[in-house]
């Protein structure tokens, strides 16, 4: 069907007037953008000039894609921290605004994967999947929006969880030497989470390549990155990324707290963070302080650990458990770093690197390890079967190291002795072999009735691990009255002490030849 040639012609005319009319009314309007200058480059900062609206902590653009914080906010020119790779800018680059603060992508999506705090993935799995993204930089949750820490976080590591309980929302600084098994640790916590309803974030600091490699191969083989996120900034990266790497990776955490989840989060190590920011602070000529950081060193820290708490039922009831990491020098947890850590959280858990050259894994010192939410996150349980367990040991090593000097010791002492040796046995863990709740409380349990005791110590592994066997035999309403019930009944207490008899006495000493059985 073709049109006429005078309906046609009506159609076009008709098309060009509209246009003349929108032609006429349209106003061109003039959208001002501030373009700034870069003045100087050095590692990881830049100087910038020409940007008078600029705010604290906006997001810069240069060349290259390359992005940058506003640090310092000067009258004549502004101190930047550069965020990529900061080598290939040169002065007298154009800089641009965007108007607003760094912010990384959060959501289900990020689970299982490995991404940089700028949100880019570096596991090789393809883009990643947001609909949202939040500001790296969130105040924490007011006073009135928060809940006690009452439930426990199961580290499945039983030295911690009998002695030094973690509750869901606590803060709990992890801190030892180098090369004493603090990583080991956050990563068996994380392990321990598979089938219990809890995400979880590990961020790496200025860690080695290597290190981090090993620690995602070990997730990904024990199953644990399906519920895992993995934030990581390798050593040669730019200072700015360390610096942001635990704010991003906090945000990310919230996320999922505020929608009512449960969720642990790793920040390995805080040292590296702080010395990233001693070497921005100092490039930006800030005033240097004790040890030559910034007089805000402690805030930087405090502002980011606070913001692990317990959410109201009203809000979602969520938590944020934060396991933060701090390596000592010469085993001064007095240092400038250290103090500020165990000052801002809720206890600390540390590691020796005598018990650790000994071969007492995990190299926890009970001594010097505390938790201030203690048995309040602790199952009723835990608390009748661990309640003396940490005294005890104390005057076992103190007994110890007396009877070094070679004095002669009463049947008492000596009995102690043996008793705290096999305690310390019971508390021994291989790396990557979380023990479940009813197979602590057991061994637990076996420990305080002595029944440990007349087991040679070259088999106490044997005899833990028939032990722990053996707790698969308690009764499956047992079990949920562990969970759940107020305290340990009698009639629980000795079903798991008769499971405990029976599965360790094979390993008794039997009666000595010539001897009536």
């Amino acid at each position: 069907m073709s049109m006429e040639p005078e309906s046609l012609q009506n159609v076009f005319d008709g098309a060009f007037a509209a246009v003349t009319r929108a032609r006429e009314a349209f106003t061109p309007r003039l959208t001002p953008r501030e373009v700034g200058t870069i003045t100087s480059i050095a590692t990881g900062i830049a100087k910038v000039s020409g940007l008078p609206g600029a705010g604290f902590d906006e997001l810069l653009t240069f060349p290259g894609e390359v992005q940058g914080i506003a640090f310092n906010v000067d009258a004549d020119e502004i101190g930047v921290v550069l965020l990529g790779e900061y080598w290939k800018l040169r002065a007298g680059a154009e800089v641009r605004r965007t108007g607003r603060v760094m912010d990384v992508a959060v959501g289900d999506g990020l689970l299982g994967r490995v991404i940089n705090p700028l949100g880019r993935p570096l596991d090789g799995g393809g883009p990643v999947v947001s609909a949202q993204r939040l500001p790296i930089e969130r105040p924490a949750a007011p006073i009135m929006d928060r809940a006690p820490v009452t439930a426990p976080l199961q580290t499945g590591l039983k030295v911690i969880d009998a002695l030094i309980p973690v509750g869901r929302g606590q803060r709990e600084l992890i801190l030892g030497d180098r090369q004493t098994g603090k990583t080991a640790i956050a990563v068996d916590a994380i392990l321990n989470q598979r089938g219990r309803n809890v995400l979880c974030v590990y961020c790496a600091i200025g860690q080695r390549a290597s290190s981090v490699a090993k620690v995602a191969a070990t997730l990904r083989e024990q199953g644990a990155m399906e519920y895992t996120v993995v934030v990581v900034t390798e050593g040669d990266d730019p200072p700015g990324l360390a610096y942001i790497a635990p704010y991003a990776a906090t945000s990310i955490a919230e996320y999922f707290m505020e929608a009512g989840r449960d969720v642990l989060i790793v920040y390995d190590d805080l040292t590296q963070h702080a010395r990233a920011y001693r070497e921005l602070s100092l490039l930006l000529r800030r005033p240097p302080g004790r040890e030559a950081f910034p007089g805000d060193i402690f805030y930087i820290h405090s502002r980011l650990l606070e913001r692990a708490t317990h959410l109201r039922k009203e809000l979602g009831g969520g938590s944020l458990t934060a396991l933060p990491i701090i390596e000592t020098e010469a085993q001064n947890i007095s240092a400038y770093i250290p103090t500020n850590l165990i000052s801002i959280t809720d206890g600390q858990i540390y590691l020796s690197p005598t018990l650790f050259e000994l071969g007492v894994l995990p190299a926890v010192d009970v001594g010097k390890s505390v938790s201030r939410v203690g048995g309040k996150a602790q199952r009723a349980a835990y608390r009748a079967v661990a309640g003396d367990l940490k005294l005890t040991y104390a005057q076992f090593e103190e007994l110890e190291t007396f009877s070094r000097f070679g004095a002669r010791l009463d049947e008492d002492t000596r009995r102690i002795i043996g008793h705290g040796r096999r305690l310390r046995a019971c508390l021994k863990q291989p790396e990557s072999a979380p023990v479940s709740v009813p197979a602590q409380i057991a061994v637990l349990l076996a420990l305080i009735a002595g029944l440990f005791d007349g087991v040679p110590l070259d088999r106490m592994t044997d005899a833990e691990s028939a032990l722990r066997s053996a707790a698969e035999e308690i009764p499956a309403e047992a079990l949920e009255r562990l969970d759940t019930a107020e305290k340990l009944s009698e009639e629980d207490r000795e079903t798991i002490i008769g499971i405990a008899r029976k599965a360790l006495a094979r390993f008794q000493p039997g009666p000595e030849p010539g001897e009536r059985p």
